[in-house]
């Protein structure tokens, strides 16, 4: 597992400093997408977790493309509303908080971002961020070493991607998830092995691009049941 001097945080100034050059790509239904599987355990009445820019979805469609037969990906989360997104944060910061008295405010701010997002940078409010896995073609998850969503506390730092005390399996597992989405021209976040993002600040940072393709949206963007987008 690399170390946080060797992983750039979302709450690094480098990546809030990036410049956003929105291209109004519109928000798609991945529901619409039987070639991937969609998870409901974070589903909500909007249908807001399975939406993502059009950009992102051809790319998780390319990635899925390159698997083997019996092997998928399999969509927990995508688009996440602002004020849900804040208050992710504020409750795993507040955690911290509690946990680690003695750290200062802005170290707290830090490590919260190691498993949240800052809510002024977060990529799935941008609809630029999947949390993906993969399953075989009944449904059912591979071995990832953890659960999607695992913090760094309760997983023992196993969430982080390149984590060296996984299973083989689960190493390998990654690795085909990391290979594929790569090669579609998304990037990982060091910190959870299961999130993936293309077109937003971390994005544009990681692939040297001069801006941001997706500014973060409310939910009123997502497109009404019907629309054909």
């Amino acid at each position: 597992m690399g170390s946080l001097t060797e992983i750039t945080l979302m709450s690094d100034e480098r990546v809030a400093g990036i410049p956003v050059a929105e291209i109004g790509e519109p928000f798609v239904d991945l529901r619409r997408h039987p070639e991937l599987v969609l998870d409901d355990r974070l589903a909500d009445p909007l249908g807001a977790y399975a939406h993502v820019r059009a950009g992102v979805a051809t790319r998780l469609l390319e990635a899925q493309s390159m698997l083997r037969d019996g092997v998928r990906l399999r969509v927990v989360e995508a688009y996440r509303p602002p004020e849900l997104q804040r208050r992710y944060f504020d409750e795993y910061a507040s955690e911290l908080a509690v946990l680690h008295p003695e750290w200062p405010s802005s170290r707290v701010h830090e490590q919260a971002s190691r498993f949240v997002a800052p809510p002024e940078v977060a990529p799935h409010v941008a609809g630029a961020a999947v949390d993906v896995t993969l399953c075989d073609a009944d449904g059912t998850e591979l071995p990832m070493g953890t659960e999607v969503n695992a913090n760094p506390e309760e997983s023992d730092g196993e969430c982080y991607t390149a984590a060296p005390g996984i299973s083989a399996g689960a190493r390998r597992n990654r690795e085909l998830l990391s290979t594929v989405l790569s090669a579609a021209g998304m990037v990982n976040y060091p910190t959870e092995w299961w999130h993936w993002s293309y077109g937003d600040r971390y994005w544009a940072m990681r692939t040297n691009s001069p801006a941001a393709l997706y500014r973060q949206h409310d939910v009123n963007v997502l497109p009404k049941e019907g629309d054909d987008v």
